[in-house]
């Protein structure tokens, strides 16, 4: 093999290194990372509605219906948020995510010390945001 052969080679195997690691980049982890249900019922339980009327009376996300913590795999907590927003942007997931989970702790008392899954489902009841926050 020549040497144009195997700096050919080598800008090959880059690209494709890099192309792998740009594939896992992306706001959502693969499903098989972390389980859970791709779409739900769009109304919200009744729990769920009363705490998210909680979190909106505080100055909350107005388009969030629905709040919910479960037992996540292995223990740890998941949320569960349903919004009137379809939109997928990810600064409207990572504000949901911060003030949520803000509320959650101060006033609900959930304690997220393993840290937590969490999803979002739009109002036709399909995922929107998919994440794992565990340390």
């Amino acid at each position: 093999m020549g040497r144009g052969s195997r700096r050919g080679a080598r800008a090959a195997l880059t690209a494709v290194a890099g192309a792998a690691l740009l594939v896992g980049c992306t706001d959502e982890p693969p499903e098989q990372v972390m389980p859970g249900p791709t779409s739900t019922a769009t109304a919200a339980p009744p729990e769920a509605a009363a705490v998210a009327e909680r979190y909106r009376a505080g100055g909350g996300d107005p388009d969030v219906y629905g709040i919910q913590v479960e037992e996540g795999p292995e223990g740890v907590p998941r949320v569960i948020i349903r919004t009137r927003n379809a939109d997928p942007e990810g600064a409207i997931f990572r504000r949901q995510n911060t003030s949520v989970t803000a509320h959650l702790m101060a006033k609900e008392g959930a304690s997220f010390k393993k840290g937590y899954f969490i999803d979002v489902f739009g109002p036709d009841g399909r995922i929107i945001h998919r994440m794992d926050a565990r340390p």
